[in-house]
């Protein structure tokens, strides 16, 4: 699934092409995603100027007055800014039309994502109980370290946890921690305050260096333009089980924790 740098680079792509953008028209051609596609999608965006678009979490919102379409591109969605006579391929599921001749298309073959309704002045119910942003000023060692405490639960499945800190998935919990130099099996409340500073550090520059590399290259994933991200051969513990350490040198470990695949370095993850 795409990670927080695969829709920040979607978001970065897109942004120059949408906003002030005045959309002409929807065009939906199944009622529904993952779930059902509001009747405010076609019957409230026609006619809006698209004032900004957003990511939050791992969603895209795009901002009109009159509400936000709010995007989630699941395992296998893709959204590009075509013209307007481009052909309709297998999967193209929405078209939002603009003014100036061209539409931003939403391609998903499984069907994962979601295309929904905030109206004004509202937060989607998807989105109201979701932790920080792991790149904002906020998300700091001391705001891990208090949320962590009593938690006996692996500190890979505390950082994944949305109502702790949004975006931070699979791969980027597994690198991050690895640049910290913690073992992801360690009980969340166990960690000091100081190794918690070193993992929320290590987290904004995992995603950040992410984002400037156009994110981790996943098998469905491509970016607005067409291109993979470049960041998958940069990976140094994630997808490496029976490899060795490229720090040490050592087997790296591997086990499932959250039903998730985990690898780790035993010697420089304590």
């Amino acid at each position: 699934m795409p990670e927080l740098p695969e829709v920040e680079t979607t978001r970065r792509g897109l942004e120059p092409h949408l906003v002030d953008r005045r959309i002409h028209g929807v065009i939906l051609r199944r009622p529904d995603l993952r779930w059902p596609i509001p009747a405010e999608i076609e019957q409230q965006l026609p006619g809006q100027r698209i004032e900004a678009i957003r990511r939050r979490a791992k969603y895209l919102l795009l901002d009109t007055e009159a509400g936000s379409a709010v995007l989630h591109l699941g395992m296998s969605g893709s959204l590009r800014v075509l013209p307007g006579d481009t052909p309709v391929r297998a999967h193209d599921h929405v078209d939002i039309s603009l003014e100036d001749g061209r539409l931003l298309r939403f391609n998903d073959p499984r069907r994962f994502g979601c295309l929904l309704w905030q109206p004004a002045g509202e937060t989607h119910e998807l989105l109201r109980d979701l932790g920080p942003e792991p790149l904002d000023a906020d998300f700091d060692g001391d705001y891990l370290f208090q949320r962590s405490r009593g938690r006996k639960a692996p500190i890979k499945t505390f950082l994944m946890d949305q109502g702790i800190v949004v975006g931070v998935g699979n791969i980027y919990a597994a690198e991050s921690l690895f640049m910290a130099g913690i073992n992801p099996l360690r009980e969340a409340g166990k960690i000091s305050r100081a190794r918690y500073q070193r993992l929320a550090d290590a987290v904004k520059e995992i995603l950040g260096h992410a984002i400037t590399r156009g994110g981790t290259t996943l098998r469905d994933f491509i970016s607005p333009d067409g291109a993979p991200g470049y960041f998958e051969q940069e990976l140094l513990v994630y997808g490496r089980e029976g490899e060795n350490c490229k720090q040490c040198g050592r087997a790296l470990r591997y086990a499932s924790i959250g039903q998730r695949a985990t690898v780790w370095c035993g010697n420089c993850q304590r």
